[in-house]
C-alpha cells in the first residue's frame, strides 16, 4: 500500500505547485509536468525491481501514461485545454494506475474523468459568475450585442427546443432534451460575453510571456502576427515589442480542478466507490 500512498503524496505536492503557479501567472511550467512523469515512472520501475517480479505496477504506469498522452493531446488540439493543462493531464496518467489490473485502472480513469467534468463545470460556473458581477456593465452590454448578432439562430434553436418540450407530454425524456436545447443559446451567449469582456486585457508589450494569447491578429509593418491557440513565440514577442501595448486573451486557471478532482478520487478510491461503477453499467 505504501507505493500507492507515495504516488498520491507525490501528485498532490506537484499539483499544489501547479495550482499556485497557474493562479499567479496563468500558466503551468513544463518542468512541473515533465518532472512528475519522470519521478512517477522511476519510482514504479524501482518498485518493480525490488517488490514486483512481473513489473506489473511499472507496466500499468506506462499504459496509463500512453492513454493520457493521447487524451491530453486530443483535448489540446480540440482547443479544450491549453498546453500546460494538457501536460498536467498527461503527467497524471503516470500516477493514476493504482492497481496491477488494467480493468481496475480503467475504472479509476473513468471515475477521475467523471469527477473532473463535474468539478470543472461547477468551478467554471462559479468563476464565470464572479467575473460577470465584477464587470456587470460591460458584460450586460456585450450580452445584448451577442444576442442581437445571433438573434435569428437563437429563435430557430428556441423553436426546436419548444417542440421537444411539447413532445415531453408524451415522453419525459423529450422534455428534458427540449429544456437543454432551449437554454443552450443563453448558455452560449453567456460564455461568449464572459470571454469577450472579462477574459481580455490590455498589457504593455514588455510584460508579454511566451505562450500568451493575442486577442486578435496584429500587423507590424508588412508582417501579421496571428492569434493562435498555441500562443506567442519568442520571435512574435520581439516583433510586438515595437508597439507599446497589445490586447491579450486570458485563460481560466484550470489547475485547481485537477487538485479537487484528484483529492475526491483518492477519497472515493479509499472508500471503495469503484465497485459502484459496475452498478452504473459502466463495466
Amino acid at each position: 500500500m505504501f507505493h500507492i500512498i507515495f504516488l498520491i503524496v507525490l501528485a498532490v505536492i506537484w499539483i499544489i505547485f501547479a495550482v499556485i503557479q497557474d493562479l499567479k501567472t496563468k500558466e503551468i511550467a513544463n518542468w512541473l509536468s515533465f518532472s512528475l512523469i519522470v519521478f512517477a515512472l522511476i519510482f514504479r520501475f524501482f518498485y518493480g525491481l525490488f517488490f514486483d517480479i512481473n513489473f506489473g505496477f511499472f507496466y500499468q504506469g506506462l499504459i496509463g501514461f500512453a492513454i493520457f498522452f493521447i487524451l491530453g493531446n486530443l483535448f489540446y488540439y480540440s482547443h479544450i485545454f491549453a498546453g500546460g493543462d494538457a501536460k498536467l493531464m498527461i503527467a497524471l496518467g503516470a500516477i493514476l494506475p493504482f492497481s496491477k489490473s488494467f480493468l481496475i485502472n480503467v475504472k479509476i480513469f473513468t471515475l477521475f474523468f467523471i469527477l473532473f467534468l463535474i468539478s470543472g463545470m461547477i468551478y467554471g460556473l462559479i468563476f464565470s459568475f464572479v467575473l460577470m458581477f465584477k464587470s456587470w456593465k460591460s458584460f450586460k452590454k456585450e450580452f445584448f450585442v451577442q444576442f442581437k448578432k445571433l438573434k435569428r439562430w437563437i429563435f430557430i434553436v428556441l423553436f426546436i427546443g419548444l417542440i421537444f418540450m411539447i413532445l415531453g407530454f408524451f415522453e419525459n425524456l423529450m422534455f428534458f432534451l427540449g429544456f437543454f436545447v432551449f437554454i443552450l443559446p443563453y448558455v452560449f451567449i453567456f460564455a461568449k460575453s464572459i470571454d469577450e469582456t472579462c477574459m481580455v486585457k490590455k498589457i504593455k508589450t514588455k510584460f508579454l510571456r511566451e505562450g500568451d494569447w493575442l486577442y486578435k491578429e496584429v500587423s507590424i509593418g508588412n508582417k501579421i502576427i496571428k492569434a493562435r491557440w498555441d500562443g506567442l513565440s519568442k520571435e512574435d514577442i520581439k516583433l510586438l515589442q515595437k508597439k507599446k501595448q497589445v490586447i491579450i486573451r486570458q485563460g481560466l486557471a484550470f489547475a485547481p480542478v485537477f487538485l479537487i478532482s484528484f483529492i475526491f478520487l483518492v477519497i472515493l478510491f479509499y472508500f471503495g466507490v469503484l465497485d459502484f461503477l459496475d452498478l452504473l453499467f459502466l463495466f
